[in-house]
């Protein structure tokens, strides 16, 4: 092994010779079955050759305690594995796994404070301090070490005896078959590449040669995994379009003619790697796509290359960190493949694209034609100009905070207002961001108008912190229609009552529901008095609505309100608690007197 250099022969043979040592560290911090610690144990050894220059050596070392053999002066390639175990078994979730791991490297690996707290941070634990504090009383789930020398102690050769009855292969046996794999794999690429199979588009070999993968020469699958051949739009092709939308983008950033990054990003679309996260959208196709894709961004941004790709269909985005050992939020993520669905988006669903989602913040890639682009509060109705957010050359805007979803911490709700060109969305739209690649367009009425005007902003205000309910379920627009109002009860004033879809790119698993809003401060959420999925109400083909709740006025007397859409002609109401028993009443609004805890079953004439 050179310096700072290691090879995986290396690697081999320090997992072989610290085996029980790696494995008990995994288990103590997984406080899982044995199995799990042997698996993640083995899959820390690497594929190739990696570096060591930053690995986080121990400097300090505490005398009053025994130490494990060699600690004076650690193996590179056992403080690497380490690393890679530690951090394996860290992203797993797990209630304690951080001080579990604080207290697993003070008494297994003897390790001092200050050096616990560097391999921690370099593990990517955000507080190393507070997982040592909590691992000083001892975490709840794990036992003190043994007495030296007894089985699981630091300096034992043996493995602890609730590891030592799994049926796991020997560490030898485990190297032995990476080693014929790499054997056998090395032999059948000879073959193909003597044969000729191996059709890649421009060079044979290259940097990258080895992730691409097999394909027929000449097919559009061929062409699609090649630079060369992506779609690029001249800019102000959408002043000219028939159709104004994704395919009128053109390729911004400053990576757009970076041929390594955007082959790795198509290579990884047409067939990701076991170490690449992946997601789609639900109802997302997650296949390659079936030619040469549009390129519509490649750039750095927050510490990651980006890539942004659009095949007609889809939306997918690639990101690698610049620098996978730097311990940046980047680096945590590794390489990720995003996929959404965006099959018949129009000029305003085409308006702006999610280009990074880090650290509560998120920053979007706009469309072409935007010229104002403006953070808003949609619990504010007032909050109308909003904050224009800064935009650089290439149309990405400036972080947007992302909504707090915690129940009961609705305090504000970030939208993105968006301002078009004249013959392209000219007129204000307002989105949010849903955990998608798009965000989704927020709409008002049957008409399905941009949420904008001041009585459509006080009805999103009292709805908006109902959103988390479709939080990651390829939402494409979410639409509020008034279906009724009522003058309350007592001299409460008067109510409204909303109805709410959220309707998806795919077309199915609509989520709907139904709200009360009485007057209240803007902001205050409205009652949710039902609820379906994957159902045709609330929109254009189905616009029946009866819902209903048991409400106290302000002088402390209990109705049941019921209200309905303007077709309905009477309403009727049966049930127990009701205080002159079964009601009936002309119109599509009901308020009767009830106790309280009351139920009533209602119906409707049309």
């Amino acid at each position: 092994m050179s310096e700072g250099t290691l090879d995986v022969e290396q690697a081999e043979l320090a997992l072989v010779e610290h085996y029980g040592r790696l494995v008990r560290l995994a288990h103590c911090v997984l406080a899982d079955t044995p199995r799990k610690a042997h698996a993640l144990t083995r899959e820390a050894l690497p594929r190739r050759c990696t570096s060591t220059a930053a690995l986080p050596r121990p400097q300090t070392r505490p005398e009053t305690r025994q130490q494990p053999e060699g600690a004076q002066d650690e193996d590179p390639a056992y403080v690497w594995l380490r690393l890679r175990v530690l951090r394996a078994a860290l992203a797993r979730p797990g209630d304690g796994a951080e001080a579990r791991a604080a207290y697993a490297l003070r008494h297994l690996e003897s390790m001092a404070d200050p050096d616990i707290r560097r391999l921690l941070r370099a593990a990517h634990v955000r507080d190393p301090d507070a997982a040592l504090a909590q691992a000083r009383t001892g975490p709840a789930d794990r036992p003190p070490p043994d007495s030296p020398g007894s089985p699981g102690s630091p300096d034992s050769p043996e493995m602890p005896c609730v590891l030592c009855g799994t049926r796991e292969p020997h560490p030898l046996e485990v190297v032995r078959r990476r080693r014929r794999r790499r054997v056998v794999g090395t032999a059948v690429l000879a073959a193909l590449v003597c044969g000729g199979m191996l059709g890649v588009p421009g060079d044979t070999w290259g940097p990258d040669a080895a992730a691409r993968p097999p394909l027929v020469r000449g097919t559009d699958g061929e062409r699609a995994l090649d630079p060369d051949a992506l779609v690029r739009v001249p800019p102000g092709t959408w002043r000219r379009a028939s159709r104004v939308d994704f395919a009128a983008w053109p390729a911004r950033g400053s990576l757009t003619r970076d041929e390594s990054l955007l082959r790795r990003a198509l290579v990884t679309w047409a067939r990701p790697r076991a170490d690449v996260r992946v997601s789609a959208a639900p109802g997302t196709p997650e296949g390659p796509p079936p030619g040469p894709p549009q390129l519509l961004y490649a750039g750095r941004l927050e510490g990651a290359a980006v890539v942004l790709l659009y095949d007609g269909l889809r939306v997918a985005r690639y990101a690698e960190p610049l620098d996978p050992d730097d311990g940046s939020a980047a680096a945590k993520d590794g390489v990720s493949l995003e996929l959404s669905r965006t099959a018949g988006a129009q000029t305003a669903a085409s308006g702006a694209l999610t280009v990074t989602r880090k650290e509560g913040e998120v920053r979007y890639l706009t469309a072409p034609w935007i010229r104002r682009a403006a953070e808003v509060d949609l619990l504010d109705p007032a909050d109308v100009a909003g904050r224009e957010l800064s935009r650089g050359e290439d149309g990405v805007t400036g972080p947007v905070p992302l909504p707090v979803t915690q129940p009961h911490h609705c305090e504000s709700w970030p939208g993105l207002a968006l301002t078009g060109s004249p013959g392209a969305a000219s007129a204000a739209q307002l989105y949010t961001d849903l955990g998608e690649l798009t965000p989704a367009r927020l709409t008002d009425g049957t008409a399905r108008e941009p949420a904008t005007g001041a009585a459509a902003r006080e009805r999103l205000a009292r709805t908006a912190c109902h959103l988390p309910a479709v939080l990651d379920q390829g939402v494409k627009t979410v639409n509020s229609w008034q279906f009724a109002r009522q003058r309350l009860p007592d001299g409460d004033g008067e109510a409204a009552w909303v109805c709410t879809r959220a309707g998806t790119w795919r077309g199915t698993g609509a989520r709907v529901m139904t709200q009360f809003q009485p007057p209240a401060p803007p902001g205050r959420p409205g009652a949710v008095t039902s609820r379906a999925e994957d159902s045709r109400a609330c929109g254009p083909r189905e616009r029946d609505v009866l819902t209903g709740l048991l409400w106290k006025s302000t002088r402390g007397h209990w109705y049941v309100l019921a209200a309905a859409d303007e077709s309905v002609t009477r309403l009727r109401a049966r049930g127990k608690g009701l205080a002159d028993g079964p009601a009936e009443v002309t119109g599509n609004t009901l308020a009767v007197r009830a106790e309280r805890g009351a139920s009533a079953r209602l119906s409707a004439t049309r």
